[in-house]
């Protein structure tokens, strides 16, 4: 089952601490206040996914000379090859991208096309979990479209080899519940729902209903959700976080204040501890 808190700026807050956590508590902070209100449970407007040949373009026009014929030379190689020199291509070039340049965009999209070539159901949930696991932390919608599309498409092609494979039902109800690739921003979760209705333990399947209950204004519902991950991992300080924010944004301020004196007494920093206290004071007033 995949790690629920693979997220990049998340799982930083868990290996770095200190001023990083506090960096994310203040954006944390901020993402309250600005959500008062719930948000609507009403359809919404499908966003452009992200041009991925536009940036490319524009990632490597930043490439050194020497670089660029590199890559140029790697991509060439792609033509008149077999499948099994193409994958290798396309794993050299996600390796470029991902250790020599420091790019994810790039780095996902040629792992998912070596993964797509390969057709084996462990390639194709490995590079899918690359595009999940930055969806839950992707703050821009057509971003998000881009990699909640992909990695669709690639958990369908792993589902279509094994079907009884929950991780990956799972990851598909994640890319409609947390992005804009459906009218329906709720679209595939009744069988998440069932995935974690008969097995409990599923905290895959309880992070992405309570993910998802919170991005479609559901705090009350996203909050039981986030309380069975916490009696599950008491120090899983961010679904802590999320589960304090939660009864906040439920206007439920003697659950919050609860939480966030927990919170209080786990992390490190004492810029993040004070941010916590004036969330605490203001909810006390």
């Amino acid at each position: 089952m995949p790690q629920i808190l693979k997220v990049k700026k998340n799982q930083l807050i868990v290996t770095v601490g200190g001023i990083l956590l506090f960096s994310a508590l203040f954006f944390f902070g901020r993402t309250v206040s600005n959500q008062k209100k719930k948000q609507s449970t009403a359809p919404t407007q499908q966003i452009a996914a992200l041009n991925f040949p536009e940036l490319l373009i524009k990632e490597k026009a930043k490439l050194s000379s020497v670089r660029l014929i590199y890559l140029n030379a790697l991509e060439s190689s792609l033509k008149n090859n077999s499948k099994e020199e193409q994958i290798h291509i396309y794993h050299q070039l996600a390796n470029f991208w991902k250790d020599t340049v420091a790019v994810f965009e790039p780095y996902v999209f040629y792992t998912a096309e070596a993964a797509k070539l390969d057709n084996s159901e462990k390639s194709l949930t490995f590079a899918a979990q690359l595009f999940i696991d930055n969806l839950f932390d992707e703050a821009d919608p057509a971003k998000q479209n881009w990699l909640a599309t992909t990695g669709k498409v690639l958990l369908e092609k792993a589902l279509a080899i094994n079907p009884n494979n929950d991780s990956t039902k799972i990851g598909i109800g994640a890319c409609y519940m947390l992005s804009n690739i459906s009218e329906n921003p709720m679209q595939g979760i009744l069988e998440v729902k069932e995935i974690a209705d008969k097995n409990p333990d599923n905290l895959y399947a309880q992070w992405v209903l309570a993910l998802g209950g919170r991005k479609s204004g559901q705090y009350d519902k996203a909050a039981e959700r986030f309380l069975i991950i916490v009696k599950k991992q008491p120090t899983n300080l961010i679904a802590i976080l999320h589960l304090a924010e939660c009864y906040e944004l439920n206007n439920e301020k003697t659950e919050a204040i609860k939480w966030y004196k927990l919170v209080q007494t786990m992390v490190p920093s004492p810029e993040a501890k004070k941010e916590i206290q004036e969330r605490i004071e203001q909810l006390q007033h």
